[in-house]
């Protein structure tokens, strides 16, 4: 039989080898040594090479230039309008792949994503349409909104999780499926708007509730937008980069933050490395639980608000979805960091802005992008999984040396070995 004193040994040095230092030199024992966060720099970038080598192949098999392909993809991608095209479909993206790697942290696979910004970006629409007030408290309610939502229908999957057990991937699965009926329902029967086009929609946001865009600072590092007169006779900029991607950096910045460095943010790690140690050094699983799983939801209502805010002003059936299924591919690719997040997600406004020049131009057809992003995943798989099991190595011989310490005080522990 195993010795009692020695696991409650081995939880506590897991438990304080996790947790930020609070000794007096600020030091403390930390298994984070430089060849891991080396690995955790290199393991993005590994995925993204090979992947891309794996296309180049795949291109080379159906008979097409993968040099000049790349080079019409490079060549469109630059131009002004490509990138405002980019950095706007990277936007949802991002937030839909925090939202997921939230839950990730905690070993928790909130597939509802879909079904929780889908349903929040309807109410928050409608609520936005409904008031009119003064501009910035009105796109706050907004969003407000939307992030009460997102964690109201995500909150069902949590209780279940905690009181009765149900996995997280049946309960939000079957939230999605409720989700999106109940969206289709209230929006063709209670709340379309009637237009002379007929397209099934809300009511338009007053202008108090749209949130400006960003088009004059790019206009002050690049050349002027092109605009185009109506026949109206209004003038109007051919390209808007939206105003949302300043919220989904703030959002960005405040999850990497919480992660890190705050002790709820340390239980979601913690729990997620090791359930076990974790609540056997005081980390309550049920709340932490809900912590990760209503905040994944707050974040996922605002997935849908930087088109609703920036472009349409109204919710209709031209909205964007798919947007939660694609986060799980860019929180995968991104290693569940902030950083990684974002330039995963920047990869994949790429490929889905300059992926039809590609077939406009007959260079390869279309679906390249499709099979790029797969091998993306599929390698990100293998690659992560190498450095997981060399950062578990690396735990292990500290481990180690810590059980040699305590029972020879006058061996040395190194901190961070190589």
């Amino acid at each position: 039989m195993s010795d009692p004193n020695q696991n409650s040994s081995m939880s506590n040095f897991w438990f304080r080898s996790w947790r930020p230092s609070t000794d007096g030199n600020g030091t403390g024992t930390s298994l984070t040594s430089p060849s891991q966060v080396g690995w955790a720099l290199l393991t993005p970038v590994a995925t993204i090479v090979i992947a891309v080598f794996l296309a180049g192949i795949i291109l080379l098999a159906i008979g097409s230039n993968p040099i000049t392909a790349a080079q019409s993809m490079w060549s469109s991608g630059l131009r002004q309008e490509s990138i405002i095209d980019i950095l706007n479909r990277a936007t949802p993206l991002y937030l839909a792949a925090v939202a997921v790697a939230i839950g990730f942290r905690m070993n928790i696979f909130n597939i509802g994503v879909e079904g929780q910004y889908i349903l929040a970006a309807l109410i928050a629409a409608k609520v936005g349409a409904e008031i009119n007030i003064w501009a910035p408290l009105h796109v706050l309610v907004i969003v407000l909104t939307a992030m009460a939502v997102g964690m109201a229908w995500v909150a069902v999957p949590a209780i279940l999780k905690v009181t009765r057990g149900v996995h997280e991937v049946i309960s939000t699965i079957m939230m999605n499926a409720i989700g999106v009926s109940f969206v289709a329902a209230i929006l063709l029967q209670r709340w379309d708007e009637p237009t002379a086009s007929l397209n099934t929609k809300t009511k338009d946001i007053p202008p108090s509730g749209r949130m400006p865009d960003l088009n004059e600072i790019v206009e002050l590092v690049s050349r002027d937008i092109d605009r185009v007169q109506l026949p109206s006779g209004q003038i109007i900029e051919t390209s808007k980069l939206w105003g949302f991607l300043m919220v989904a950096i703030i959002v960005g910045l405040i999850y990497h933050y919480f992660i890190n460095r705050t002790r709820p943010g340390f239980d979601i790690r913690a729990g997620g490395v090791n359930p076990l140690a974790a609540e056997v050094a005081g980390v309550d699983p049920n709340r932490t639980v809900l912590t990760a799983m209503l905040m994944s939801g707050a974040v996922a209502g605002l997935v849908g608000l930087p088109e609703i805010l920036g472009r349409d002003y109204f919710y209709g059936l031209q909205f964007t979805q798919q947007l939660g299924f694609s986060g799980i591919a860019v929180a995968l690719v991104g290693q569940n960091h902030a950083g990684g997040i974002a330039l995963a997600a920047l990869l994949f406004g790429v490929l889905d802005t300059t992926g039809p020049i590609l077939d406009a131009d007959g260079h390869a057809p279309e679906e390249i992008v499709t099979i790029i992003k797969g091998t993306m995943i599929f390698t990100a798989i293998i690659v992560y999984a190498v450095a997981r099991r060399k950062r578990l190595a690396e735990q292990a011989r500290l481990a180690s040396k810590v059980l040699s310490a305590k029972e020879r005080p006058d061996t040395p522990i190194a901190e961070n070995p190589a």
